[in-house]
């Protein structure tokens, strides 16, 4: 039997649960008790957890039954993953290089009927996204890092409204992917209140030996929803906005990241959403903008007012 087959074979005796000696295994495997002896050093170098007891009752056996299961997949599952890798490497998955090679070990050990299956379904499938720039991938790789380490960064960052970058001290509790962007959600030490950073604005990262410790059950996912989209019951000033017009202009509005969350009831021809005032008038009429004659704004009247003015002042801005 070749090396690689008895280290197998090892391993599985030794997942049976019972507790076996050299001698024991050398003889059920006829192979010399040093070989054996050999093998059990290279399975723990390699990571495998196995316990030697010494003593008249000693013998190896492995920590928590080591392999609980055969790690196997079926045809659905290995269909599944490959379609999941799709997204996540036009994501711009951090550990893209690792994934392309955890793809290409699915498809070696599968039969050959197996690969010709997930070859035919794969060629059917594709993902479109708009992808970041590439300088964002190392950052990625470093804040994927610092998250899983717990481990302080600071950060070289300039906001959307500033020129010149500032640097922060952050505690990075996790990574978002939100509308084809990666964010991470931290605690920023100078405004000493949990923050999301957009990583294509960070410049620079610069590794520090502080630690912390995530809030439990903390949620980066939920935080970076709620702050984008608080939830508006008891709140006071709400305005509802009534849209009509075209069903497909309607449906493409309803499933609007921002406006399909404030959505209360819609018929064939009608939308009805529930907003901020602020909200409203701010930034709603770019939002209805590009639906042109499409829609038509039912209330209230002071939106209309400012979804002309908007457009007056684009064609009084392209007229110069």
């Amino acid at each position: 039997m070749a090396k690689n087959d008895n280290m197998l074979a090892i391993l599985w005796m030794l997942n049976s649960g019972d507790k076996l000696t050299a001698k024991q295994i050398a003889e059920k495997l006829e192979i010399n008790i040093r070989t054996v002896y050999r093998y059990i050093d290279a399975l723990s170098t390699s990571g495998v957890p196995i316990i030697a007891d010494a003593g008249h009752n000693g013998g190896y056996y492995l920590q928590n039954n080591y392999i609980r299961a055969p790690l196997l997949f079926d045809i659905e599952e290995k269909k599944a993953l490959l379609h999941a890798a799709v997204f996540a490497k036009e994501a711009g998955h951090p550990l893209s290089e690792a994934l392309e090679r955890a793809t290409a070990k699915l498809k070696l050990y599968s039969s050959q009927e197996q690969e010709s299956i997930l070859s035919r379904h794969l060629a059917g499938f594709e993902v479109i996204n708009r992808m970041g720039a590439s300088s964002v991938q190392p950052l990625l790789v470093e804040l994927e890092r610092a998250v899983a380490n717990e481990v302080s960064i600071e950060i070289n960052y300039r906001t959307g409204r500033d020129v010149a970058s500032k640097d922060r001290m952050i505690d990075p509790y996790g990574m978002i992917f939100w509308n084809n962007k990666w964010y991470i959600v931290a605690y920023c030490h100078l405004r000493n209140e949990i923050r999301s950073f957009r990583v294509e604005r960070i410049l620079q990262i610069m590794q520090t030996e502080k630690t912390f410790k995530r809030p439990k059950a903390f949620s980066a996912r939920d935080f970076f929803m709620q702050n984008l989209l608080p939830d508006l019951v008891g709140k006071e000033g709400l305005v509802t906005v009534i849209i009509r017009g075209r069903a497909e202009a309607l449906d493409d509005l309803c499933l609007h990241w921002f406006l399909g969350h404030h959505l209360k009831t819609r018929t064939a021809d009608q939308a009805v959403f529930v907003l901020e005032e602020n909200t409203v008038y701010q930034y709603v009429p770019y939002f209805l903008l590009p639906y042109g004659k499409s829609i038509h704004i039912v209330e209230p009247r002071r939106l209309k007012e400012k979804l002309v003015a908007v457009a007056s002042e684009l064609l009084e801005y392209y007229q110069l």
